[in-house]
């Protein structure tokens, strides 16, 4: 396997492929509601990314609450039923090594909305429209045709 991939490289198409088979193994061992715990029966848990270290050795799994809310109970609660979620993994997806599953809160959604927000901010439409304004390029031209007109009187 080449060294970038532990350098922070992108991931292989080996990885890739393996963490998509482990997410929909996870998302539907959790939608299907093999788990007896109460703070996961109160959840919709959604398993929007999972990254697999270059070894296959390691699945960290992104979860999230939908409503986003007691993300921490829904990690704990995961945690308790690691070892029951490895070996559930393990036999549905074809490994040579069941990966060891570690959860985490995924925090892109939150991260996306943030970037909305400033995106949608006042500070920042008022300078889009200054932006278009000073690059239309049909002002240009008509500045050009007035510069050459006021040059030929």
């Amino acid at each position: 396997m080449s060294r970038a991939h532990q350098n922070g490289g992108e991931p292989s198409q080996r990885m890739l492929r393996v963490a998509e088979l482990v997410r929909h193994a996870m998302s539907e061992l959790l939608t299907r509601g093999a788990l007896n715990d109460p703070v996961l029966d109160k959840q919709v848990v959604t398993v929007p990314r999972v990254r697999m270290s270059p070894d296959l050795k390691l699945a960290t799994v992104y979860v999230l609450p939908l409503g986003g809310g007691e993300a921490e109970k829904v990690i704990d609660a995961l945690d308790k039923h690691r070892k029951f979620l490895r070996g559930e993994v393990a036999r549905k997806i074809n490994l040579k090594f069941a990966p060891d599953v570690r959860f985490r809160v995924d925090e892109d959604f939150d991260k996306a909305s943030k970037i909305d927000a400033l995106l949608n901010s006042a500070q920042v439409r008022r300078d889009l429209s200054d932006d278009e304004t000073d690059d239309d390029p049909s002002d240009d031209d008509q500045r050009d045709n007035d510069a050459a007109d006021n040059q030929t009187k």
